[in-house]
């Protein structure tokens, strides 16, 4: 009789602390939901990564953007050096696969100029193409200011926010700037893995738990990107190649185009750090091909 009491007490406690257990876990679960990217924009990214956009690549755009003859697509050339020339060359492209002239206009924005006729046109936009060149000059003309609200609300709505190479990197609530603090002078070349040695600042943030790196394989940026990887632990850090696309739409990309993506998540909770290196044990990578689709979420 004492042994069945005492089994029941055992019981009941191993019953208790069960279920306090699934409770806990339940808690850090909800907590990891917060963490997701929940994106409801309405719209989609076309998001590519430098280099030579082959045509196949434009007109998959198009397709992606459900373009018709009573839409048009603006051009923003703020990142390059030669904006008319980048508007030139963006509207050959799309020229070339039937888009008539006057149905693409192109916006070079200065910083201290913010025509309200060009903002309107730019939120009711179908199309949005930003180009390549320097993104920290892109973002210098765009941030808190009526361009940047109006390319979030024309996506919100249902455009299309594509670009390529700079015009990638902006996309991102975080941006590589392409700039290293412990190495000032530019080469191109990424040697190491450091601490505090990336440059981040502020993008369109229209990628609001994932960074773009562009140029990658064929530039080999590898170590550029496991170094935001893990000082970014909430990010999803992604390669994207040139030639390539990744089509963002909700919480997941789809690969486009003739390479790879690569994507890295950090599954750690702590940094490690050992006389200015970078260290980690929970890197997740996926190497992603045409044609496949991957997870922006992170946890």
């Amino acid at each position: 009789m004492k042994l069945s009491k005492w089994f029941r007490v055992l019981l009941l406690c191993f019953v208790f602390f069960s279920c306090e257990s699934k409770k806990a876990d339940l808690n850090e679960t909800l907590a990891d939901e917060k963490l997701k990217v929940e994106n409801t924009a309405k719209g989609k990214l076309f998001i590519i990564g430098g280099g030579k956009r082959p045509p196949e690549l434009i007109r998959k755009l198009l397709t992606v953007s459900d373009f018709t003859s009573e839409d048009y697509l603006v051009i923003l050339p703020m990142s390059s050096s030669e904006p008319d020339s980048a508007v030139y060359y963006a509207s050959k492209q799309f020229l070339e696969l039937g888009i008539s002239e006057e149905k693409i206009k192109g916006y070079n924005f200065q910083k201290e100029n913010n025509n309200p006729n060009w903002i309107d046109s730019l939120e009711q936009a179908k199309l949005i193409y930003i180009s390549g060149g320097d993104q920290t000059k892109f973002m210098d003309v765009t941030l808190n200011t009526p361009i940047q609200k109006a390319i979030k609300s024309a996506y919100e709505k249902g455009g299309i926010i594509a670009g390529t190479s700079a015009g990638a990197a902006v996309m991102s609530k975080k941006m590589i700037t392409g700039d290293e603090f412990k190495h000032p002078e530019y080469t191109g070349d990424f040697k190491t893995i450091e601490a505090d040695n990336i440059e981040i600042v502020e993008g369109l943030g229209l990628l609001e738990n994932a960074i773009i790196d562009q140029h990658f394989i064929q530039r080999m940026r590898m170590n550029r990107l496991l170094s935001v990887a893990l000082e970014h632990p909430r990010e999803t850090a992604i390669g994207i190649d040139e030639s390539t696309a990744i089509i963002v739409e909700g919480d997941s990309a789809t690969v486009a185009g003739k390479s790879q993506v690569i994507v890295v998540k950090n599954k750690a909770t702590k940094i490690q750090k050992q006389n200015g290196l970078l260290g980690g044990d929970s890197l997740q990578t996926q190497v992603v091909l045409p044609g496949k689709k991957f997870s922006l979420r992170n946890h």
